[in-house]
């Protein structure tokens, strides 16, 4: 048994926020049906190099435990396919620009007095409503403006994105959550509610204490690169060979810290507490530094290690999948995909003592169970051959 086995979501998202919210649910038991235009499918299949096989990497890296259906929506026909998907769907996820379902005559309230429990999530840049709604969005404008890309980067360069697309994966997590509390209400009043998930919401939510310092100084956050605005030292050093990212969260962290590192530093009275070291940032970090330079990352995180100073390297993704750690909560699992062959995937980041998710099945290819959902659904063999003659739908192989 798995936490969302017997849910069905049918799943109209591409690219990235809403693939990664339905794998979340897809890796926790839930069936995830993904509808894909006959004419390519999810935009991301073509998003590369690199591919593995004909398969895009991207797309590769959210889409298992998924079936892909590959059917014509502006065809009345696979209008009708969905209808009966529907009927029988505790969750739809798209992510459209906002007005797009209302043209395929798909929207929430529609829907709503056909399939009363019907939980609708809907993920867009900017939300349903508000003057932004239709403005096209992108994961790096909403780096923007959600305020995450103005705030990292070193101090003296430009604005900096972060290394992936955090804006998608974010609001597509977000969703989840959403879609899941949103099922809970269902349980108790047997109707399910619309979902609203933004891009620029869940960047504004993550930036808490950056948006809790501005809105106790008036003043806006700087850049710091890795250093931290209300904790000292909290930041990567350059050592010998590398760098190493270190974290002094506490007073008796600190005093730890300067035992292995800067035993003088103790009982310096410009760093005797953290809202000193703050204060005295340019004073302690060019010390501190110096003091890394002078042995290699392996040796510091050992040193630290013993310590008790909390500590790290700073990983390539390949070191990433090298680590032990990494191994033994297997976020690195291989599949046999149909096209693709041998492939790996990051594994379920969530563990549950008694019925916990996993990785089944590798990311579909298109059109890949059309035929399997449509026999479910009702439709003779010939049928299917119809649907797939007329353009309503399509078959992979």
């Amino acid at each position: 048994m798995q936490p969302l086995e017997g849910l069905l979501v049918v799943d109209l998202s591409r690219a990235l926020a809403g693939p990664y919210c339905t794998m979340m649910l897809a890796d926790l038991g839930a069936r995830v049906v993904k509808l894909e235009s006959p004419d390519g499918g999810d935009d991301t299949r073509g998003w590369g190099p690199p591919f593995v096989g004909p398969e895009s990497a991207y797309f590769l890296s959210v889409n298992r435990n998924k079936e892909s259906v590959a059917l014509n929506l502006k065809h009345p026909r696979g209008v009708e396919v969905l209808h009966r998907l529907l009927e029988r769907a505790d969750v739809l996820v798209e992510n459209f620009r906002p007005g797009v379902m209302e043209r395929l005559g798909l929207d929430y309230p529609r829907l709503r007095e056909r399939y009363p429990r019907l939980v609708y999530c809907s993920i867009s840049g900017f939300g349903q409503t508000g003057p932004y709604r239709e403005k096209p969005a992108y994961d790096l404008i909403l780096q923007g403006m959600g305020g995450i890309m103005g705030i990292t980067g070193e101090e003296d360069g430009p604005p900096v994105k972060v290394g992936v697309a955090v804006a998608d994966i974010c609001a597509g997590m977000f969703a989840a959550f959403g879609i899941l509390a949103a099922l809970r209400v269902r349980d108790r009043t047997g109707r399910g509610q619309w979902v609203d998930a933004a891009l620029l919401d869940g960047q504004v939510a993550w930036l808490t204490y950056a948006a809790a310092n501005y809105f106790a100084t008036g003043k806006n956050p700087t850049r710091m690169g890795s250093a931290h605005p209300n904790l000292c030292p909290y930041q990567a050093f350059e050592t010998q060979d590398g760098y190493v990212n270190v974290a002094v969260g506490s007073e008796g962290i600190w005093k730890r810290f300067c035992e292995v590192v800067a035993p003088e530093l103790a009982e310096d009275p410009r760093f005797r507490t953290n809202p000193d070291r703050v204060r005295h940032r340019s004073e302690l970090i060019p010390l501190l530094q110096a003091r890394f330079r002078q042995r290699p990352t392996r040796e510091w995180t050992r040193i630290l290690d013993g310590a008790g100073v909390p500590n790290g390297p700073i990983y390539t993704v390949s070191e990433v999948f090298q680590d032990p750690q990494t191994l033994h909560r297997e976020m690195r699992v291989e599949l046999e995909h149909p096209t693709a062959g041998r492939i790996a995937v990051t594994g379920v980041p969530v563990k549950f003592s008694d019925t916990p998710g996993s990785v089944r099945t590798p990311p579909p290819v298109l059109g890949q169970h059309t035929v399997g959902v449509l026999r479910e659904l009702g439709y003779p063999e010939e049928e299917v051959g119809r649907l797939v003659r007329e353009g309503a739908a399509a078959v992979w192989g």
